[in-house]
């Protein structure tokens, strides 16, 4: 494509420096520019509630590349700079100097904030949320040994958050208004397994159990002293997470006018938007299918960091669809597992292995015993076999699936 073609990606996470190494490794020799709203080179962010956290990696280590390479790539990188406006009739971006930047073709990478509660104490000092680099750098300060922390939230991030903590010496409540932790994600199952390992690890995880207020210390500085239940009963903490979900921030998306759904920007399986010269990744697409035939849109590393070079694909004018099956892993005390899949609704769960001694795999089925989704526990040499079940769409024998004498890939029809 010729040198005069300007190619802009708003956003400054993985999505977008991935879609600029794919951007340079087809030759693109146009202009390319990245908005990145934080002050940081763009990075990955699964590491902010497990490696970090542990001390296992500092912010360098997950870097998706360093200063030079954009340098020595051409990439026109604008760290700090929140794109304030749309506008795909003039192909320009608004900027909050009042300046405006012309592309050919834009690629919205912008994806999620953290979830905001509005209960009285929420805005007191010590209330934490975990989204960014800094949001983790603060909580990391405060996660000291003999100190406790009150987590509100028991799905991924206040998990992993929690279980970091405890790995280091901190004291954990969970507060949770579901019956199970996990219970979108994995359904009341599975989400079990995951209520006994924290409770084995010593959290004080309290189930179906609302958070009225966040209380506060008296005086200027207000800061938060812990939780008070819907129920009356009060937990006394150091500090407070707040980790109850996250937004797709689709606000440039809903302005310009482009087509939403299913909370988030309309795609088609080449990821391009309804306006032919914008397309979009990660947290917030809601991406034609071609395997499950609907729009999926979910908020995973993999989508992040796979989605990107289909989508420019399509920006350089070649086909291309987005076939991946979504994919998510995590890492809690001892569990490390891998969820592939997507079973939004299901009929049955299906258990391979040793559920208690957490090396198994769980799978969801439909009415028709067909695999939807699948999670390998401790288990590592099975994420093939479970994306062939899958992907065959065909009904398995629940029995043979069950038993783990059964090789899993005599079960693909």
């Amino acid at each position: 494509m010729a040198n005069s073609t300007t190619f802009v990606i708003v956003g400054g996470g993985l999505a977008g420096a991935k879609a600029l190494e794919a951007l340079r490794d087809s030759d693109f020799d146009g202009k390319a520019i990245l908005f990145a709203e934080e002050q940081h080179l763009p990075y990955e962010r699964p590491p902010l509630s497990k490696e970090y956290l542990a001390g296992k990696k500092a912010l360098s280590d997950f870097t998706v590349q360093a200063a030079d390479w954009y340098r020595e790539h051409g990439v026109d990188l604008r760290i700090g700079t929140r794109v304030l406006s749309l506008d795909p009739a003039a192909h320009t971006v608004g900027l909050p100097d009042g300046t405006t930047v012309q592309y050919d073709k834009l690629l919205l990478a912008t994806g999620s904030s953290s979830r905001h509660l509005s209960i009285p104490g929420s805005d007191a000092a010590g209330v934490h949320y975990l989204r960014t680099y800094d949001d983790a750098s603060a909580l990391n300060s405060v996660l000291v040994e003999g100190s406790s922390l009150a987590v509100l939230g028991a799905g991924w991030i206040g998990l992993e958050v929690a279980a970091a903590a405890r790995q280091r010496g901190v004291k954990v409540t969970v507060v949770e208004t579901a019956k199970q932790p996990l219970m979108a994600a994995l359904g009341e199952t599975v989400g079990e397994v995951f209520a006994t390992l924290h409770r084995d690890h010593g959290v004080d995880l309290r189930l179906q159990t609302r958070v009225e207020e966040i209380t506060r210390a008296d005086g200027a500085d207000g800061k938060a002293t812990g939780l008070k239940m819907r129920d009356g009963s009060t937990v006394a903490s150091d500090a407070v997470l707040v980790a109850v979900g996250a937004k797709p921030n689709v606000e440039l998306a809903e302005q310009a006018g482009l087509s939403m759904g299913n909370g988030g920007v309309l795609v088609d399986a080449s990821l391009r938007t309804s306006d032919p010269d914008i397309y979009a990744i990660g947290d917030i697409a809601a991406a034609e299918h071609p395997l499950f035939t609907t729009r999926i849109r979910t908020e995973h590393w993999a989508n992040a960091l796979k989605q990107p070079a289909v989508a420019v694909a399509g920006m350089l004018g070649e086909p291309g669809a987005y076939t991946e099956l979504p994919y998510f892993f995590t890492d809690q005390y001892d569990l490390g597992m891998e969820y592939v899949g997507y079973a939004p609704s299901f009929a049955r769960v299906v258990f391979r292995g040793d559920v208690v001694g957490r090396e198994f795999v769980a799978f969801w089925l439909d009415g028709d015993n067909r695999v939807l989704a699948g999670m390998n526990v401790n288990i590592w040499d099975v994420l093939d076999d479970v994306k062939a079940l899958i992907r065959s769409r065909t009904p398995v024998d629940a029995d043979k699936l069950a038993d783990p004498q059964s090789p899993l890939a005599e079960l693909v029809s």
